[in-house]
């Protein structure tokens, strides 16, 4: 899943980032109010963590804007705001969850699995093309129903080439998407993992096709073009 973390304490937001990279998550992160509150009404993700007090815009503003805009996506509050009054405010503004700094990385993780398990209960958690399928919750590829064994990254370029067949990704997205903050992420580093994944995926009746200049897509054996 695509995470977007709004906190500007880059120490807790590195923390954050990489153990939630190693529960295969792609994040997003940025210590900026404003920032946060155009990718919160523009990336594509699939939960917001959301601290309060942010250079910019804070984020009680944040929150407001996103339920007014009708977003529903899960939003997960850090603060070091403990009083009982900020808890209301924020849940009545619409967060899902509320979490108190400090606290320990494995209730943060536990916390976000509780409301991704929700969001994929009011939404399909299985997306099947030919004869591929992959499991949201549980994070595994099947390949006519048999299970193929995928690392994180590429079940993250599985994830999102199968949430946009038809339509080309293009690279710098699979990078955003893939290594976030990560200074390994690159174009050539996408190039590697698509050529893993490739050879994980022979015999699949499902190709991964490079549209040159463009970017990459999925196409079966029926030879489905990409939309424009």
């Amino acid at each position: 899943m695509r995470i977007l973390l709004i906190e500007d304490s880059a120490d807790l937001a590195e923390a954050i980032v990489a153990r939630l990279q190693r529960e295969g998550h792609g994040v997003v992160w940025t210590a900026d109010g404003d920032e946060g509150a155009e990718f919160a009404a523009h990336e594509p993700v699939d939960l917001v963590v959301l601290d309060i007090n942010l250079p910019g815009r804070d984020g009680f503003s944040i929150l407001r804007e996103m339920r007014r805009s009708g977003t529903t996506m899960p939003v997960l509050v850090i603060t070091a705001r403990a009083e009982i009054d900020d808890k209301v405010s924020v849940l009545d503004l619409g967060a899902d969850d509320y979490l108190v700094k400090p606290f320990d990385l494995r209730e943060l993780e536990a916390r976000i699995r509780v409301l991704l398990r929700r969001r994929m209960g009011e939404a399909q958690s299985l997306i099947s093309y030919g004869d591929l399928s992959i499991d949201l919750v549980s994070r595994t590829a099947m390949v006519g129903g048999a299970l193929v064994e995928l690392g994180r990254r590429e079940f993250g370029l599985l994830e999102l080439l199968m949430a946009r067949v038809g339509r080309p990704v293009s690279k710098e997205r699979l990078v955003a998407h893939l290594f976030g903050h990560d200074d390994t992420g690159s174009p050539n580093a996408v190039e590697l993992l698509v050529s893993r994944l490739r050879r994980k995926l022979e015999g699949c009746g499902t190709e991964i096709v490079t549209q040159r200049g463009v970017g990459y897509f999925l196409r079966t054996g029926d030879g489905d073009a990409p939309l424009a």
